[in-house]
């Protein structure tokens, strides 16, 4: 399939996956007259990036992870860890929200 299909069936722009492509996150094969094209496989990597993205993992990270996250497969160690250090991540984010939403609260209470 061409670029504009692999973007209608994800929802991520043609500027996206060609930033994807850089970045060496997607690898389509090349056509005679220069046209990538991507495939089923490649559909299924957008998905895995968007959910690693989603999840607060950077472009960096998800390209040293992409081969560790397959549908239907428990994740590698590399990717454990990740997965580790970002609920860590996520848990002193969550800490601070809830003391800034107590002084928030104590300020409308005043």
């Amino acid at each position: 399939m061409q670029i504009g299909k692999l973007a209608s069936l994800t929802g991520v722009s043609i500027r996206m996956l060609r930033y994807y492509e850089t970045a060496g996150l997607l690898h389509p094969t090349r056509s005679g007259t220069n046209y990538r094209h991507f495939s089923q496989e490649d559909v299924e990597t957008v998905r895995r990036v968007l959910m690693l993205n989603a999840a607060g993992f950077t472009l960096p990270v998800i390209r040293s992870l992409l081969n560790c996250v397959s549908s239907g497969s428990a994740p590698c160690e590399a990717l454990q860890v990740k997965v580790h250090e970002q609920l860590d991540v996520i848990e002193r984010q969550m800490a601070d929200l809830d003391e800034s939403r107590g002084l928030l609260k104590g300020l409308l209470g005043r």
